[in-house]
């Protein structure tokens, strides 16, 4: 299934039909109250504090399935998807406190992106097509793409590619994450379909699309693209990451699609890049762990922080990034700090908020920069 991809999916399926019932609030990290922790994690000059509690609300209020991902607004607000549809949209202040909820048609709602267009903020929305039946059986359908107002207001959805002749028939679409370009073109990732990220106008006319599986260059593969982000650390030469994630990769990419070249992350199931100044920042969803060189039924995962240069500079809730003759070594977690890392946010104090996949019910985590 996707987040849920080969053993992963099998663990994701066998473990979600035991959860019952909702998370107590306080409850955050694999079956331990968790008060805000005194826990300090992360390496060099990305060190924190663990606040299992930040986020923390009512879950007969305002309930969660997973909390796929989170940005920063205008106004300074965090705003989550989650693919609880009783309230898809959660929107944080800093302190944590509940400012607002909305949205109730996005049953497999996983991507969450913010363009800021003349002085406006809008969402990019994409719903996988993955979601929990009321028969508390997984089901699926076709996924979507969703551009919104910052209240919820329908701007234009996109359906499956097929219907304007870009994919066969038989090629599935499920998107999970999109990407906007500084001149309004966005591009979506199909991370749990076909593997492409196809390039839209700003109206959502369809311009190109790659990667996929069956390129004549293996470079241009992606295999579970689940997450895309425009880079422009360098303004004369902007770049797409695009996420390889059962490759424990990054690949990068011209704005056009040609391929650049592929940052090697070996035992990171990465979700989307996040850019934030010179770093990239990024939840890792599955890894083996540090003690037993194992995934351990999947609970697993960290954050992965990288330099301007893309060389790891910190794990938090892994192990500390060592080089050998210049190349990385496989990165494990260290210990039980996240459970299935699914996306980071970052916030002018360099404060990380995590959101965590299949973390029964539970709510993001904060992690204060000290």
């Amino acid at each position: 299934m996707s987040d849920h991809n080969n053993y992963p999916r099998r663990q994701f399926i066998k473990k979600t039909s035991l959860l019952t019932g909702a998370a107590i609030a306080g409850f955050n990290i694999i079956g331990k109250a968790s008060p805000a922790s005194d826990n300090i994690v992360g390496h060099g000059n990305f060190r924190y504090r663990v606040n299992k509690a930040w986020g923390n609300l009512d879950p007969a209020k305002t309930p969660v399935l997973d909390c796929h991902e989170m940005v920063n607004d205008s106004k300074g607000r965090l705003v989550m998807i989650t693919d609880e549809v009783k309230n898809n949209i959660i929107i944080y202040d800093r302190s944590g406190k509940l400012l607002d909820t909305w949205g109730t048609r996005y049953p497999g709602g996983h991507g969450l992106t913010l363009s800021a267009e003349g002085g406006e903020d809008f969402l990019f929305i994409t719903d996988c097509g993955y979601f929990l039946g009321k028969d508390n059986k997984w089901q699926s359908q076709s996924g979507s793409v969703f551009k919104t107002t910052a209240d919820g207001k329908l701007v234009f959805a996109l359906g499956h590619p097929a219907t304007i002749g870009i994919y066969k028939k038989d090629e599935p679409f499920k998107p999970t994450e999109t990407a906007v370009a500084p001149n309004g073109d966005f591009y979506v990732a199909d991370g749990y379909g076909s593997d492409y990220i196809i390039q839209y106008d700003h109206n959502g006319k369809y311009i190109r699309h790659f990667g996929g599986h069956h390129n004549s260059d293996a470079d241009h593969n992606l295999n579970n693209a689940h997450g895309v982000a425009v880079d422009l650390r360098d303004p004369a030469s902007p770049k797409l990451i695009c996420t390889s994630r059962n490759d424990n990769a990054f690949k990068f990419f011209t704005l056009d699609g040609h391929y650049i070249e592929t940052v090697k992350l070996p035992g990171a199931y990465v979700c989307r890049p996040v850019l934030d100044g010179e770093n990239i920042y990024a939840g890792v969803c599955w890894s083996n762990f540090r003690d037993t060189g194992k995934m351990d039924g999947g609970k697993s995962g960290f954050v992965t922080i990288l330099d301007k240069n893309n060389k790891v500079v910190s794990n938090p809730g892994g192990t500390q990034p060592e080089y050998k003759n210049g190349v990385l070594q496989p990165m494990f977690a260290d210990g039980n700090i996240f459970y299935h890392g699914h996306d980071v946010c970052v916030d002018a104090d360099k404060n990380v908020y995590i959101c965590q996949w299949n973390a029964e019910k539970t709510y993001p985590v904060k992690l204060e920069r000290i």
